[in-house]
Protein backbone atom coordinates (compact mmCIF):
# COMPACT_ATOMS: atom_id res chain seq x y z
CA UNK A 1 0.00 0.00 0.00
CA UNK A 2 0.98 3.61 -0.13
CA UNK A 3 3.31 4.55 2.36
CA UNK A 4 4.72 8.19 2.82
CA UNK A 5 6.77 8.93 6.10
CA UNK A 6 8.27 12.19 6.58
CA UNK A 7 11.43 12.91 8.81
CA UNK A 8 13.86 15.85 9.23
CA UNK A 9 11.86 17.85 11.65
CA UNK A 10 12.88 19.28 14.81
CA UNK A 11 13.57 22.96 17.15
CA UNK A 12 15.20 25.33 15.23
CA UNK A 13 15.96 29.13 15.76
CA UNK A 14 14.73 31.84 13.73
CA UNK A 15 16.83 32.22 10.87
CA UNK A 16 18.22 28.79 11.09
CA UNK A 17 17.53 26.09 8.55
CA UNK A 18 15.70 22.09 8.37
CA UNK A 19 15.72 19.91 5.29
CA UNK A 20 12.28 17.56 5.62
CA UNK A 21 12.59 14.45 3.80
CA UNK A 22 9.81 12.16 2.44
CA UNK A 23 10.24 8.57 1.62
CA UNK A 24 7.75 6.75 -0.48
CA UNK A 25 6.90 3.51 -0.74
CA UNK A 26 3.84 1.16 -2.85
CA UNK A 27 3.49 3.27 -5.71
CA UNK A 28 5.31 4.61 -8.62
CA UNK A 29 7.18 7.49 -7.25
CA UNK A 30 9.02 8.68 -10.33
CA UNK A 31 5.52 8.72 -12.14
CA UNK A 32 3.81 11.40 -9.69
CA UNK A 33 3.69 15.07 -8.97
CA UNK A 34 4.70 15.31 -4.84
CA UNK A 35 3.75 17.92 -2.78
CA UNK A 36 4.15 19.20 0.67
CA UNK A 37 1.73 20.68 2.89
CA UNK A 38 1.40 21.87 6.61
CA UNK A 39 -0.67 22.65 9.39
CA UNK A 40 -0.45 25.06 12.13
CA UNK A 41 -1.73 25.53 15.65
CA UNK A 42 -5.07 26.06 15.15
CA UNK A 43 -5.41 26.34 11.20
CA UNK A 44 -5.64 24.58 8.24
CA UNK A 45 -4.03 22.82 6.11
CA UNK A 46 -1.84 24.53 3.53
CA UNK A 47 -0.21 23.89 0.72
CA UNK A 48 3.85 24.81 0.44
CA UNK A 49 5.16 23.48 -2.09
CA UNK A 50 4.83 21.04 -5.80
CA UNK A 51 7.34 19.29 -7.71
CA UNK A 52 7.19 17.50 -11.11
CA UNK A 53 8.08 14.21 -12.15
CA UNK A 54 11.26 14.84 -13.03
CA UNK A 55 12.14 18.20 -10.65
CA UNK A 56 12.06 20.62 -13.38
CA UNK A 57 8.74 22.47 -12.56
CA UNK A 58 8.16 23.45 -9.03
CA UNK A 59 5.63 25.72 -7.55
CA UNK A 60 5.72 27.65 -4.12
CA UNK A 61 3.36 29.57 -1.52
CA UNK A 62 4.08 33.31 -1.48
CA UNK A 63 4.42 32.65 2.41
CA UNK A 64 7.82 30.08 1.43
CA UNK A 65 9.10 31.38 -1.81
CA UNK A 66 12.42 32.36 -1.75
CA UNK A 67 12.87 30.80 1.56
CA UNK A 68 12.15 27.02 0.40
CA UNK A 69 13.49 24.52 -2.39
CA UNK A 70 11.91 21.35 -3.35
CA UNK A 71 13.48 18.32 -4.73
CA UNK A 72 13.43 14.87 -5.27
CA UNK A 73 15.54 11.80 -6.00
CA UNK A 74 13.84 9.26 -7.98
CA UNK A 75 16.34 6.98 -7.52
CA UNK A 76 15.74 6.87 -3.74
CA UNK A 77 11.83 7.46 -3.68
CA UNK A 78 12.59 10.44 -1.21
CA UNK A 79 11.33 14.10 -1.71
CA UNK A 80 12.62 16.80 -0.30
CA UNK A 81 12.13 20.38 1.36
CA UNK A 82 14.85 22.44 2.29
CA UNK A 83 14.01 24.93 4.79
CA UNK A 84 16.22 28.28 5.46
CA UNK A 85 15.43 31.65 7.19
CA UNK A 86 12.81 29.73 9.12
CA UNK A 87 10.41 31.93 10.99
CA UNK A 88 8.20 31.60 14.00
CA UNK A 89 5.29 31.67 11.25
CA UNK A 90 6.75 28.37 9.63
CA UNK A 91 6.02 26.24 12.79
CA UNK A 92 3.78 23.73 11.93
CA UNK A 93 3.35 19.61 10.71
CA UNK A 94 4.71 18.98 7.54
CA UNK A 95 3.30 16.55 5.67
CA UNK A 96 3.88 15.14 1.91
CA UNK A 97 1.54 13.86 -0.45
CA UNK A 98 0.91 12.49 -4.10
CA UNK A 99 -2.39 13.88 -3.94
CA UNK A 100 -2.64 17.76 -4.88
CA UNK A 101 -5.30 17.40 -2.01
CA UNK A 102 -3.29 16.14 0.32
CA UNK A 103 -5.15 12.87 0.68
CA UNK A 104 -3.00 9.72 1.44
CA UNK A 105 -0.61 12.07 2.98
CA UNK A 106 1.91 11.16 5.72
CA UNK A 107 1.91 11.29 9.94
CA UNK A 108 3.89 14.23 9.59
CA UNK A 109 7.04 16.09 11.02
CA UNK A 110 6.75 18.73 13.61
CA UNK A 111 8.79 21.76 12.68
CA UNK A 112 9.85 24.29 15.41
CA UNK A 113 11.18 27.60 15.65
CA UNK A 114 11.79 29.44 18.28
CA UNK A 115 14.52 31.23 20.59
Amino acid sequence: QVQLVESGGGLVQPGGSLRLSCAASGFTFENYWMYWFRQAPGKGLEWVSLIDTVGKNTRYANSVKGRFTISRDNAKNTLYLQMNSLKSEDTAVYYCSKDHTAGGRGQGTQVTVSS
